[in-house]
C-alpha cells in the first residue's frame, strides 16, 4: 500500500494561496471569496494572508462586532475608513485594543478629524508609516499638532483637498474654523523628521514660508503635491529644490504664480533626484524647458497638461535629452502637428503613458506613428484630437502592448478606423469611445470580436440600441461598462446580462428606454454585478432599489428618479453591505 502523503507545511501553502492571488484580475472585487469556501483550513489561510480591510459601514452592529473581526485578520496593515459613515472614535479605539502593527490608515472624507479615536491609536500605534486625512472638512493647525504627537515616525502625509474649491477648513457649515496656516506646518514640520510624502493640495492659505520649514526640518522629504496652494510661488519652489536633496517628485499645478518664464539660471542643478514633475496649468517658455534639458535630471514623468506659452522647439530640446521618459503627458499643447510628433517620437523609445488630448491638430498620422515607433507604450489619450480627418493607410504589425485607448470625442472616428485599429490591439483592456458621432454598432462589435482581452468599455447614446442584438459572441472579461444616455431597452439590458456575466459595474445614466423589467435582468444575470448607475433613467421605478439590495451581489446603487430614503432604511440597506447614493 503507498504511503500516504503528509499535508504540505502551512508556510507553503500559504505560498501557493499568494501566487494564485497574484493571477487573478487585479480588478476582482473579493479576490478571497473563492479560495476561503474550499476549506476551513483555506479560510484560516486567507484570514491570515489579507492585509487590508474597508470599513463603510455606520450601523451600531458593528462596534461589537469589531474586536472579532480584527482577531480574525491577525496580518492587517491598511485600514480605510474613507467611506465610513459615523462616530469613527469608538472604531479607532477599538483598532488601537487590536494589537496590530498597522503600517497606514486612511479617514479621509470626514466633517472633522476623529481626534479622540487618533490619540487613542497614537498611544498604542507609534509606527504608523502613512496617514490619509484627506478632505476633512473642518481641519485647522490644532489638527496637524495632534498628528504629529500621536504619529511622530510618520512618513507619508495626505492633508490634501485637490478637486474642491473651497479651501480646507472653510466651509458654511464651520463658518469658525480655522484653515491651516504657515505656523501649523511649522510645528508639523519640526516633530515629523522622517516625513518623506506630503500632500497640500487645496491648502489656500499656506505660503512660501511653509516650503522653507518643510525643506528646513523634513531632509528626508522626496513627494510633495502643492496643487491649487494659491499663495505658492516660484521662490518658495526654488528654495524647497535646493535644500531637498532626495526630493524626485513635485506636483505644483494651478498654484499662485503661474509663471515659469524664467532665466535658466533657476537651481536646476540642485534637482538630481527629481523622477517626476506636474506643472499642469503653468505658464512656460522654451527657456525654462532648456535649463530642464540642461539639469540633466533623472526624469521619468513630465506633465505639462494645460501649459502655455512654450512651442516645438521647446518640447523638442527637452525630449531628445530625455529618451529614456516613461510618462509624458502634453494634453491642450494646441501647436502640436502630425509633423512634429514625427520628429518628437525618435525620442520616445520608453514611452509607457502619452496624454495628447486636445492636441486638435494631431490626426490618424501621430496615433500610427506613435503605434510604430513606441513599442513598450501601453496607454495613449488622444481624445478630442484629429483622429479620423486624416488619410492613411497602415501595414502596422500587432501590437501586443498596447492596453488602454482614450479615443473619446473624436466625432471623425468611424467604423473604418475602429477595424484598422482593433486589428493591430488584440490585448487591448480599456477603450473610452464616448462622444464619437461617426461610429456605428457593428464597429463597435468588431472590436470587441477582435479584441477578446476587453475588461473597460465607454460608449454613450449616440449609438443604437441594437448594438447589443449584434453580440452573437460572449464578453467574459469585460467587467466595466459605461453606457450613458443611450437607446438601450430592455431587449438589449438583457442581452448585456447574457453575454457578460463578469460585468461588475454598469452605467446607464440617462437611457430614458429602459424600465424595471431591464434592469431586473441583467442584474439577475450578472452575478457579480457590483455598482449599478440608473440616474435620469426616467422609466425605472424607484421602487426596484429595495429589490436590488435583497436579490444581488450590489455594493453601490446610484437609484433613479423619484427615489427618497430616510436615514433608518439607508442604514438598513447598509447592514446589508450595499451603499446607495443619495
Amino acid at each position: 500500500m503507498a504511503e500516504k502523503s503528509a499535508d504540505l507545511p502551512e508556510e507553503c501553502w500559504e505560498l501557493i494561496l499568494k501566487q494564485l492571488l497574484l493571477d487573478l484580475d487585479p480588478d476582482h472585487p473579493s479576490p478571497f471569496n473563492s479560495l476561503s469556501l474550499v476549506s476551513k483550513q483555506f479560510l484560516s489561510f486567507t484570514n491570515r494572508l489579507l492585509s487590508t480591510l474597508k470599513l463603510k459601514r455606520s450601523d451600531p452592529a458593528l462596534q461589537s462586532l469589531l474586536p472579532r473581526l480584527l482577531r480574525r485578520f491577525p496580518r492587517l496593515k491598511h485600514i480605510d475608513l474613507a467611506k465610513f459613515h459615523g462616530d469613527m472614535n469608538p472604531i479607532l479605539h477599538q483598532i488601537a485594543l487590536s494589537g496590530l502593527n498597522l503600517e497606514s490608515l486612511n479617514v479621509s472624507d470626514q466633517a472633522t478629524l476623529p481626534a479622540v479615536g487618533l490619540r487613542s491609536l497614537g498611544s498604542k500605534l507609534e509606527n504608523l508609516k502613512s496617514l490619509n486625512c484627506s478632505k476633512i472638512r473642518c481641519f485647522g493647525d490644532s489638527d496637524l499638532n495632534l498628528i504629529a504627537d500621536s504619529f511622530p515616525r510618520l512618513e507619508e502625509l495626505d492633508i490634501g483637498c485637490p478637486d474642491d474649491e473651497t479651501p480646507i477648513g472653510v466651509s458654511d457649515s464651520t463658518p469658525l474654523s480655522r484653515p491651516i496656516s504657515d505656523s501649523g506646518i511649522l510645528s508639523l514640520s519640526e516633530k515629523l523628521k522622517s516625513l518623506r510624502k506630503i500632500h497640500l493640495s487645496g491648502n489656500s492659505f499656506i505660503t512660501d514660508k511653509s516650503l522653507v520649514f518643510l525643506s528646513t526640518n523634513c531632509l528626508c522629504l522626496c513627494q510633495i503635491v502643492l496643487n491649487f496652494c494659491h499663495f505658492i510661488t516660484l521662490n518658495g519652489i526654488s528654495k524647497l529644490l535646493c535644500d531637498c536633496r532626495q526630493l524626485n517628485y513635485i506636483s505644483a499645478s494651478r498654484i499662485g504664480n503661474l509663471s515659469f518664464d524664467v532665466p535658466p539660471q533657476v537651481p536646476f542643478i540642485s534637482w538630481k533626484a527629481l523622477l517626476a514633475i506636474d506643472l499642469s496649468g503653468w505658464m512656460i517658455s522654451d527657456e525654462f524647458l532648456d535649463a530642464v534639458a540642461e539639469a540633466h535630471l533623472p526624469l521619468k514623468q513630465l506633465i505639462l497638461s494645460g501649459c502655455t506659452n512654450y512651442s516645438f522647439a521647446g518640447i523638442r530640446v527637452l525630449l531628445s535629452e530625455y529618451q529614456s521618459l516613461e510618462y509624458l503627458d502634453l494634453e491642450s499643447a494646441h501647436f502640436l502637428r502630425d509633423k512634429d510628433m514625427a520628429e518628437l517620437s525618435l525620442f520616445l523609445h520608453s514611452i509607457r503613458y502619452i496624454n495628447l488630448n486636445y492636441c486638435s491638430k494631431v490626426t490618424d498620422i501621430t496615433f500610427y506613428i506613435l503605434i510604430a515607433s513606441c513599442l513598450v507604450l501601453d496607454t495613449m489619450e488622444m481624445a478630442g484630437t484629429g483622429i479620423g480627418d486624416g488619410d492613411i493607410e497602415t501595414d502596422c504589425k500587432a501590437n501586443n502592448q498596447m492596453k488602454s485607448l482614450n479615443l473619446a470625442q473624436n466625432s471623425s472616428i468611424d467604423d473604418a478606423f475602429l477595424t484598422s485599429f482593433a486589428s493591430i490591439f488584440p490585448n487591448l483592456e480599456v477603450l473610452d469611445l464616448s462622444g464619437c458621432k461617426g461610429v456605428s454598432e457593428e464597429g463597435i462589435v468588431e472590436v470587441l470580436k477582435r479584441c477578446s482581452e476587453i475588461r473597460e468599455l465607454k460608449i454613450d447614446g449616440r449609438v443604437r440600441k441594437n448594438l447589443c442584438l449584434l453580440l452573437e459572441f460572449q464578453l467574459p472579461k469585460l467587467t466595466v461598462l459605461k453606457w450613458m444616455r443611450s437607446g438601450i431597452d430592455d431587449e438589449a439590458l438583457a442581452m448585456i446580462g447574457k453575454r457578460c456575466p463578469s460585468l461588475q459595474k454598469l452605467n446607464l445614466m440617462g437611457s430614458g428606454s429602459l424600465t424595471s423589467e431591464g434592469v431586473k435582468g441583467v442584474v439577475k444575470n450578472c452575478k457579480g454585478l457590483r455598482e449599478i448607475n440608473l440616474r435620469s433613467c426616467n422609466n425605472v421605478s424607484a421602487d426596484i432599489v429595495s429589490w436590488m439590495v435583497f436579490s444581488s451581489s450590489l455594493k453601490k446603487i446610484v437609484p433613479p428618479p423619484g427615489y427618497v430614503h430616510t436615514e433608518t432604511q439607508r442604514n438598513f440597506f447598509l447592514l446589508h453591505g450595499c451603499l446607495v447614493c443619495e
